[in-house]
């Protein structure tokens, strides 16, 4: 593997990590990290996830990874699975370094 891919890999695989933490923590989640699988959906009939905690997961992105989401800013789409916010996290260049 290259060094950029190696790299682009391993901040992703950071970013997934510290997603599942934070949900885990707070959403309250009885479930291990490695039970969250990146590509399963958070709403519906995947995790089982509502409106109510859209929005905090809304507010734990912007704690979390200091993203600011506009009303509005972060459609569906972006909230499906793991791996759809870790894109819109790392596309909005908010990863810090702990």
């Amino acid at each position: 593997m290259d060094a950029d891919l190696a790299t682009i890999v391993a901040a992703r695989e950071q970013v997934l990590e510290r997603l599942r933490a934070t949900l885990i923590k707070q959403l309250r989640l009885e479930r291990a990290p490695d039970e969250l699988d990146p590509d399963m959906p958070l709403f519906g009939s995947g995790l089982g996830l509502d409106s109510l905690d859209a929005v905090e997961i809304a507010v734990s992105l912007e704690i979390e990874f200091g993203i600011h989401i506009a009303e509005g800013g972060a459609s569906p789409v972006h909230l499906r699975t793991l791996n759809t916010l870790a894109t819109l996290i790392l596309d909005g260049g908010a990863v810090r370094a702990r």
